[in-house]
Formats: C-alpha cells, structure tokens, sequence
C-alpha cells in the first residue's frame, strides 16, 4: 500500500530551481507516478521505499501535486514553488513568534507575507502515538492565530526573504527545547569519534542489561516525577521574593530532567535524528538555519567536532556536501548566582571554527542579543537579520554582509595590534570595555582600547609584554563596545598562548 511522507500536504512549498524530491513508502514492485504542472515521474518502490524525482522549476504558486499508483491517488492543492529552510536547533529556535518582543506586531500586521511554515512534531518515533501525530500534521499558511507558534527566527528569516527575492518561503522547524547536538545525530556518525561518543556511551550504559519493558517503566516513573516536580517548582518560583536554584531543589526535591538516556528519552543520543531529521530528509531545501549550543555547555571542549559532524551528516543525508547551513552564535548568557565558568565562550569559539573552516557556511554573531539571568532572549529580530544576511551572501551571492571578526593579532610595543575583516571604520557604542591582556604568567588583566579604522590597539600597565589576548571572553557581560558602521558586533575571541 502507497504512503506519501506526512511532509506534504496542501498548502506546502517547494524548493525552486532544483529537483523535487517527493518521496513515501510502499510494497516493493509497486509503481508510483507523481505529477507537478505537466511534469510526471514514475518510480517503483525498493526496500519498502520510494523517492521520485522531479525536474526543478522556478517559483510557482496555485500549483497541485498529484502522486498515484494502481488504486491509489491523492492531490494536493495551493502547492508553491520557492524557497524552503529547516529550522533546526534547540530553545531559542523553537521561542514562538507570540512570545518575542515584535511578535504582537508581526500577527496583528503581516497579513498577505508569502511565508509558510511546517512544525515536525515533537515525539519520539517509540511512542505509541508517533505514526498519528506526524500523520495529522501539515503546512500552514500565515494567520493571527496559527502562526503565533511558529519560531520567532524561521518566521522573521523568512519575511525578509521572501519580501527581498519576492517568492513564497517555507520554513520547517524541526527543533526542540533543552537538546544537544548529539540528540539531532546518528549513533553510527558519533560512534566514529571518540570525543563524539561520550552522549553515546551514556545512552548504552543506560541500556545495558535491561529489557524494553523495564527500560519503558523507568523512562515513565522519571516522566512522572518530572511532572510533580515542575508543579512543585512553579509555585516555588511564581511565590518566592528571591528564589535561587539551590533552594528551589532544597524545597521541591533534585532536579532529574532531562532523565534516563534511554530510547524513550528524546534527550537520549540519536534519538531526534532518528525520529525527526530523517522524517524530514530528503525533502529538497535551500539550506539550514541553526540556533543550539547552550545544552552542549557541559562539554564545551568537544563542540566543534559535533557541530562539524552534524553539518556533515545532515550534508550527507541531503546529497549536497555544499548545502548552506547558517549558525546562531551563542549571546551573552549567566544566571543569577551562577559562577561564570566561561563554557559559553568555548562554545562561541566552536561555533567560529566551523564558520571558518566548513564551506558554504554562515555565521550570525548575537554576542549583542543576550539578557542576564534569561537563557532564552525576546528579541529575535537581530538574530533572524543576520541571518537573513547571511543567506543573502551564503546561499544567493547577492550580499556581501560577513560576521566582524578578529583577522590577526600582532603582539609588539607593549601592546596587541588587533586586525578586524571590517571594510568600515569601528566605533565605541557604551561603556569602553571587554579586553583582556595577558603575559607569560598567563594571568589576564581589564585593557584599554583604541581605534583606528578597522583596527584595534589594546593596552595595559600591569601587562608590560603582553602574549595574548581576548575579547568579551565571559559568558555574560551588559557591556557589547565594539561595532562596525552597519551595526554588527565585534565577535568574542581569544589570541595567542
């Protein structure tokens, strides 16, 4: 019997200008036709699956897709051909546009945007649920009401995209709150590195010597205690003048999210990927945006090497080892009380390394987007501009707006000679701050700064013969000094020994 993939449905957008992937599942042998404004492809189902491939076309709407087979039909309606981005990553991807700062301006004002959105459900593929929720699932189209859910930076991306390249955009947010890189890859991918394979390893240590049945009531007695617990804790936070973590867990019991990591868990290692990425794959996509990290903070030293493998992976699964895949870097973030272990740095640097080093990648700084003691900022409007800007040079060669970041670092004088890639004059917004110099004891001091074009001078007294230096390296600060004349921060770094 003929599936199609709970991907399409009415009102879905197509990627223009590249083939058309339309795929399901079916008894082998069985044959499959599929037809899009006068093109038509057959293809036989193998292995249980089926993929036929249509020619590209530019961008379309009031289009119908039809996909048959012996007995079998089904069209779709208000099909569009544009141009369609994952929205993938963890929280602040998944922040509804109701909840941002311009959010209520947005739903009471952009009727009539060309843009439509696709929600992968958010359930494990072991659920006995699974098959239905991401059955009765669909894209929508804009409306007061259905978009208020929507992710604030996919849906704010896409309005200025499809404003600027006039076409409809389609967004798939395909993003979970609290999730590690390592949830949204496969275990075959993290098994080939050891530094990948720690949130593996848990995962089988987990497992090991238990049966499904037991492995299941362990994962629901923790659902259960999760549950009481959040009760518990929302009135402790919601009555408490000054409620800090510590008391929270002294009054309302330990904290044990996000649980067991066992195949139930979607905080388990695979498990998204598996239950998500690849529902979505290989539905044809002009790139990916990604906003995730904060969750990898407790093993900050292994990010780039999950954030490569991840890029490759999703690559691979696309057939596209050069599809544009754009990343949030972390902003500013510490909560109340918390001592500031600097992890969120190392992170940052991550996400840097594989901006500069994997091509047809972007990077959209947001070091200026952060907010003290709230992990998940309102406003998401800067971020989904530069975004925005780096697709327009990623993935459109029509932009030229590049992350401003440090070039080089010449230590001479007394002092560190920093070159930016600004092709404008720098300039001061606040309070003259963020550097740090360093000597050969490797202690770091507060420096002052001046400018000169797009370079920058750091000095300090106490550091006389300085041998590094590093910039906003703290994982929060209110203070964002240095900034280009098109407004975009300086990013944090870290040079020399």
């Amino acid at each position: 019997m003929i599936k199609i993939s709970p991907m399409f449905s009415d009102h879905m957008v197509l990627q223009r200008n590249k083939n058309i992937s339309v795929f399901g599942t079916g008894d082998d042998g069985e044959l499959v036709t599929v037809t899009l404004g006068g093109d038509a492809v057959s293809v036989r189902v193998r292995d249980g699956r089926w993929c036929a491939v249509l020619p590209g076309r530019g961008a379309e709407i009031g289009l119908e897709l039809t996909v048959s087979a012996d007995g079998f039909s089904r069209t779709f309606t208000d099909v569009a051909t544009g141009e369609v981005w994952l929205a993938g990553g963890q929280s602040n991807m998944e922040y509804e546009l109701q909840n941002c700062t311009t959010g209520k301006d947005h739903l009471e004002n952009d009727a009539g945007v060309n843009v439509r959105f696709y929600y992968v459900q958010k359930i494990v593929d072991k659920e006995p649920a699974y098959e239905e929720k991401i059955t009765n699932n669909g894209w929508q189209l804009f409306g007061s009401e259905t978009a208020k859910c929507w992710s604030a930076v996919g849906y704010i991306f896409a309005k200025r995209l499809s404003e600027k390249l006039g076409c409809t955009v389609g967004v798939i947010g395909c993003n979970w709150g609290g999730t590690k890189a390592a949830h949204w890859m496969s275990t075959a991918s993290l098994e080939r590195d050891i530094d990948m394979r720690f949130a593996l390893n848990k995962m089988i240590a987990a497992m090991t010597g238990k049966t499904e049945e037991e492995m299941t009531r362990e994962y629901r007695e923790y659902e259960e205690y999760d549950r009481e617990w959040n009760k518990r804790s929302a009135k402790y936070f919601s009555t408490t003048a000054d409620p800090t973590w510590t008391e929270c867990q002294e009054i309302c019991g330990i904290c044990k999210y996000p649980g067991p990591p066992l195949p139930l868990n979607p905080f388990s290692a695979g498990t998204l990927y598996r239950s998500m990425v690849q529902l979505v794959c290989p539905y044809t996509l002009a790139g990916f945006l990604y906003y995730q990290g904060e969750s990898d903070d407790d093993e900050p030293q292994n990010y780039y090497k999950l954030l490569r493998g991840l890029i490759d992976l999703w690559r691979t699964d696309w057939g596209d080892d050069a599809l544009p895949f754009l990343i949030v870097q972390l902003p500013m973030h510490l909560y109340k009380g918390d001592t500031d272990k600097k992890n969120w740095c190392v992170i940052r640097e991550a996400q840097e390394k594989a901006y500069r080093t994997i091509k047809n990648t972007g990077l959209a700084v947001a070091i200026d987007c952060g907010e003290f003691n709230e992990i998940h900022p309102k406003d998401k409007e800067k971020v989904a501009e530069r975004l925005y800007e780096q697709a327009l040079n990623v993935a459109y060669h029509i932009g030229e707006s590049t992350p401003l970041l440090c070039s080089s670092v010449l230590f001479a004088n007394g002092t560190a000679e920093i070159e930016t890639n600004s092709s404008s004059p720098l300039e001061i917004r606040g309070n003259k701050n963020g550097f740090e110099l360093a000597g050969a004891d490797g202690e770091y001091h507060p420096a002052d700064f001046t400018l000169n074009g797009s370079r920058i001078t750091v000095s300090c007294p106490d550091v006389p013969e300085p041998i590094a230096v590093r910039y906003l390296w703290t994982n929060y600060s209110a203070d964002i000094p240095v900034y280009n004349a098109d407004g975009l921060p300086l990013a944090p770094f870290r040079e020399g020994r």
